[in-house]
């Protein structure tokens, strides 16, 4: 049975028609989860879906930001746990996040080192952490931590960032991909793990999110082309066979559910700075968290990356973006894209 509240909340998106009738009578009589803020205006159709005079769809585009209601909570907003950072990059695990709790996130938690714990924390006080166990400045895996009540917590997970590397916390990321029920980004680090443990990518518990560079690329697929149309053509193909959505960063980003496609059109040459990733890794994390399926939150995530760039090269210029000036423009791409929403919905 489903608590007053969350009768409340299910009754104010069935009024404000976010919700069907039949939506609405399952998550109250059957105990049913409902939907998140986002969830509703992102449903990408199968790649056997008809459009009338164009035959069957192969690309899907950026998803509307909907606008919040009054009486809305952190609770709503999604819960994010985000894992990696270590002695020599405690930069990346903050740009990820705060870029969490920039793209609209209701609670972040940072899962560190305990040498960072402070640093990481001292990005803002918004941000909760948590101290783990390490070795060598690095995530020290062991069973004194119950990972589990953090990854239930979560409602999406960020993972690898500045995390490091070594043969226990390979194996260590491989079993959470693995595991993990919700849907999880892995970047960085991370995608590094999953070679170096030789995971089977087709392997895991929830929706997942790969957002590699090319090399990154090449080591997670062993590939060794460096031809941009094959690279996109291994991924697709990776992402269909293995039940997730591949992100290949680059020039026209390329995001692939195997069946449905994107390349992004936003972002400049100036966000070619350390850093950039671990922001993109957050804003995806979090859209993941308010409800939205994997292949809309990539692709959104990623176009609202790019818009952020631009707004940040528009104000210091190309050569002088940051990873912070990108994160500090995350609220002009949030802006923009809710007045789409606004428009196109009318309200």
């Amino acid at each position: 049975m489903i608590n007053s509240h969350q009768f409340q909340q299910a009754a104010k998106q069935f009024r404000a028609g976010r919700i069907s009738l039949k939506e609405f009578t399952d998550l109250v009589i059957h105990d049913r989860p409902g939907r998140k803020p986002n969830e509703v205006a992102v449903r990408s159709k199968n790649c056997d879906s008809k459009i009338p005079d164009q035959g069957m769809r192969t690309e899907v585009a950026p998803s509307k930001i909907l606008s919040r209601e009054a009486d809305a909570h952190k609770g709503d907003f999604g819960r994010v746990l985000a894992i990696g950072g270590s002695s020599e990059m405690a930069g990346a695990i903050g740009l990820t996040s705060m870029a969490t709790l920039k793209s609209g996130s209701g609670l972040v938690r940072a899962m560190v080192p305990n040498e960072i714990q402070t640093v990481v924390a001292g990005w803002s006080p918004c941000v909760m952490t948590v101290a783990m166990d390490s070795s060598n400045g690095q995530i020290e895996p062991s069973g004194k931590l119950d990972m589990s009540q953090h990854h239930q917590w979560a409602d999406a997970v960020a993972i690898g960032p500045g995390m490091g590397q070594s043969r226990k916390l390979d194996q260590w990321v491989a079993e959470l991909y693995r595991d993990v029920k919700g849907p999880m980004v892995v970047d960085a680090d991370g995608l590094n793990a999953l070679a170096s443990a030789g995971a089977d990518l087709a392997i895991h518990a929830g929706p997942r999110v790969l957002t590699p560079h090319p090399g990154e690329f090449r080591k997670l697929t062993g590939t060794t082309s460096t031809n941009r149309q094959e690279l996109e053509s291994v991924a697709k193909q990776l992402a269909g066979e293995a039940s997730l959505v591949m992100v290949l960063k680059g020039n026209r980003t390329y995001v692939t559910d195997g069946g449905l496609g994107y390349h992004n059109a936003s972002g400049n040459p100036g966000m070619a700075t350390a850093g950039s990733g671990d922001v993109l890794t957050g804003v995806i994390a979090a859209l993941l968290g308010q409800g939205m399926p994997a292949l809309d939150a990539a692709v959104t995530g990623v176009y609202l990356h790019g818009v952020a760039g631009d707004a940040a090269a528009e104000s210091v210029g190309q050569p002088s973006v940051l990873a912070t000036d990108i994160l500090d423009n995350l609220s002009v791409a949030f802006k923009k894209q809710l007045k789409v929403a606004e428009k196109t919905i009318g309200f």
